[in-house]
């Protein structure tokens, strides 16, 4: 299923994720902010985390992810959100090209790369109407 344009302007109009992650066994999630690449062409968000980072090694152990994308606002006619569900893996040369041209200066970092393909994706956007929602689901 494509994924409908509206919800591929917004991502591309943001540039930080909230990424939740859970350890197995574990009741307690956690969160963690991260810069983002969309490659909309298969449909992953890219971003870097170090396996020695909590949130790095629980999507190690737990490839389950939740992300989220808010635009920040208090104008109730403004508000807009993406939240998604989705599998992490670790990133690849097309990530990583797709990254650094996102954020150039991170050719120069080492970089530990993750990819999230989304299971779902929900769009909260008030400008389509209060709570009007677009949802994408993955044929998989």
């Amino acid at each position: 299923m494509v994924v409908d344009e509206r919800i591929v302007k917004f991502i591309k109009k943001h540039h930080v994720l909230t990424l939740a992650t859970l350890e197995p066994g574990s009741e307690q999630p956690y969160v963690a902010n991260c810069f983002y690449a969309y490659d909309s062409e298969r449909n992953l968000f890219v971003f870097t985390s170090d396996l020695a980072t909590r949130h790095g090694s629980e999507m190690d152990k737990n490839p389950n992810v939740a992300l989220s994308i808010v635009r920040e606002t208090r104008i109730v006619g403004a508000i807009e959100g993406l939240q998604i569900t989705g599998q992490a893996m670790r990133g690849d040369d097309k990530a990583k090209i797709r990254y650094i041209k996102r954020f150039p200066y991170a050719a120069v970092a080492p970089l530990s790369l993750w990819m999230v393909s989304p299971k779902m994706m929900k769009l909260t956007d008030n400008k389509l109407g209060f709570g009007k929602k677009l949802i994408w689901q993955s044929e998989e």
